[in-house]
């Protein structure tokens, strides 16, 4: 896990030697805007899913929205899509029920975009469109790098299609800034995690993803109950159980999100809540070291520190990150 989460930064550089197909792809959706964005996901891709919902709806205004794969592969529904783009994402390519989602999808008429590690696999077959992760081989359950280059992947298609240069030079850039957000200290995530059992992941917009993400892996790598809830959504019942000394991890970008984020994270540290966030903190709160960069850039930039951290947590806490109990690196769900 160690290994592979360094590697990020050149799997993102490998990524972007395919910019011509990039542009191609972009110029195909301008000139034929899909009416709808649907994406196809299992586990960390699926959280890099709800990422491209938010940079997809608040860069090009198509509605996005997940699909849930049993509704072909067990209920045998077929949806209605045509006009529609089927984004899907996998390491692997090989899950049963993504493959009948997709295909289920491409049949009724959306133009199929697959973001797929492995191109030789069932998955690629089905693509109008294959963009390569260029990962490499990821043998670590816990993915890492495969999940960056997801990130990436989706916001170079994106900054493409949309024509935001700036949003194309921050991707561009993405290979630096990941090898120094790799060398941020972010051990106060340890001391704070150490000998806890439970605790929330927070994010809002683009960083809700990274949330989900982030509480994925302490689940898988270190024993920990941890829940993800958007920053708009926490006060919605979550909240009763936040007291003192509970404990949360906040993810956020500098975008029209930041200050509800910040007047969330004052709240829930004047609860006496342990909170560790990225960037300035409030009284109470634990300032974790981040990098100014592009918005839509700095949650994948946050989620490369993590997994450092995240690595180290497990270890601290009797674990092995790279055999987490009762998981395979392929989960062929039906």
């Amino acid at each position: 896990m160690f290994a592979e989460a360094a590697a990020a930064p050149q799997v993102v550089a490998r990524q972007l030697e395919s910019r011509d197909q990039r542009r191609r792809i972009g110029e195909r959706l301008r000139r034929t805007p899909p009416t709808l964005v649907v994406t196809c996901a299992r586990g960390s891709s699926d959280h890099a899913a709800t990422f491209a919902k938010y940079l997809i709806e608040t860069r090009t205004g198509v509605p996005t929205a997940s699909a849930a794969p049993s509704t072909t592969s067990v209920y045998e529904a077929r949806p209605r899509l045509e006009g529609a783009l089927c984004i899907a994402i996998s390491q692997s390519g090989k899950s049963p029920d993504l493959l009948a989602s997709v295909e289920a999808a491409r049949e009724a008429g959306a133009f199929v975009i697959v973001l797929v590690n492995d191109t030789g696999s069932p998955l690629a077959a089905l693509a109008d469109e294959v963009v390569p992760l260029c990962a490499g081989p990821e043998r670590s359950v816990a993915a890492t790098k495969s999940y960056i280059a997801s990130l990436a992947a989706i916001t170079g298609l994106v900054a493409d299609w949309a024509e935001d240069e700036a949003l194309a030079g921050a991707i561009d850039d993405a290979p630096r800034l990941l090898e120094r957000a790799w060398d941020l200290d972010w051990s106060p995530v340890v001391d704070l995690l150490r000998d806890r059992t439970s605790l929330y992941t927070i994010g809002r917009g683009v960083a809700l993803g990274v949330a989900q993400e982030a509480a994925l892996k302490l689940k898988e790598t270190c024993g920990l109950h941890a829940e993800a809830f958007s920053a708009a959504e926490v006060r919605h019942g979550p909240m009763a159980i936040v007291g003192a000394d509970f404990p949360i991890l906040v993810f956020r970008q500098r975008d029209r999100t930041a200050q509800g984020v910040l007047a969330l994270v004052e709240e829930l540290a004047s609860r006496g809540a342990r909170v560790a966030v990225p960037g300035d903190a409030p009284g109470g709160a634990i300032a974790l070291p981040c990098l100014e960069s592009h918005p839509a850039l700095q949650p994948i930039l946050q989620i490369q520190s993590f997994y450092r951290a995240a690595n180290a947590l497990s270890l601290a806490r009797g674990f092995d990150p790279d055999r987490p109990p009762h998981l395979s690196k392929v989960t062929e769900t039906l």
